[in-house]
C-alpha cells in the first residue's frame, strides 16, 4: 500500500475553521482531483459531511467513524485496521482529513502531498500535525493571481531517512 496525506496548510499548519476549509484555491482543488481520482480516499465522518455533494466521484470513498454504519457512496469502517484489512497491496490511499485523522495516522503515511499557503489565517480551529521532521522531495511555487489570493506551493514530503551512527 502507498499511504499519502493530502491537505492545504497555512504557515501555522491551519487547515480548517468550523468544519470548512480555510482556503479555496482552484489549482489546489485541481491537483487534489488529479492525484486522488482512480484511487482510495479516507476521511473522518465530519470531513465527509463537509463535502458539498457527498462522496467524491471516481474514487473509493472510505470513512472512519464510530457513530455511523452507512453513508451514501461510502464504505464505513470503525477503525484504521479494519479499513487496511480491505486494501490491496498496490492500492494508493489518500487521507484527506480531518485534523484528528491526520494526527492519528501521520506515522502510517509514506508521503505528504501538501499545498503550503503563504498566509496565517485570523481564525482556525483545525491544524495539520507537525511535519518538520519530514524530507521535502519536490516543490512547485505559484504566485498569487486573480483566482488565488495568496502565494502557494505544491510540496511533497517523505519520511526523513534513518541515519545510523556506528
Amino acid at each position: 500500500m502507498n499511504i499519502n496525506m493530502i491537505a492545504a496548510v497555512a504557515k501555522n499548519r491551519a487547515i480548517g475553521f468550523e468544519n470548512k476549509l480555510i482556503y479555496w484555491l482552484p489549482n489546489d482543488l485541481k491537483r487534489f482531483k488529479q492525484l486522488t481520482t482512480g484511487h482510495t480516499i479516507v476521511m473522518g465522518r465530519r470531513t465527509f459531511e463537509s463535502l458539498p455533494k457527498g462522496a467524491l466521484p471516481n474514487r473509493r470513498n472510505c470513512v472512519l467513524t464510530r457513530t455511523v454504519s452507512t453513508l451514501p457512496g461510502c464504505e464505513c469502517f470503525s477503525c484504521w485496521n479494519d479499513f487496511v484489512a480491505t486494501c490491496q497491496p498496490d492500492e494508493h490511499i489518500y487521507i484527506i482529513g480531518g485534523a484528528s485523522l491526520y494526527h492519528d495516522l501521520l506515522e502510517q503515511a509514506d508521503r505528504l502531498c501538501l499545498t503550503e499557503v503563504d498566509d496565517v489565517p485570523q481564525q482556525a480551529d483545525a491544524f495539520f500535525p507537525d511535519y518538520s521532521q519530514w524530507h521535502e522531495v519536490s516543490r512547485e511555487e505559484h504566485e498569487a493571481d486573480e483566482r488565488h489570493c495568496y502565494r502557494y506551493a505544491f510540496v511533497d514530503y517523505v519520511k526523513q531517512p534513518c541515519s545510523y551512527n556506528f
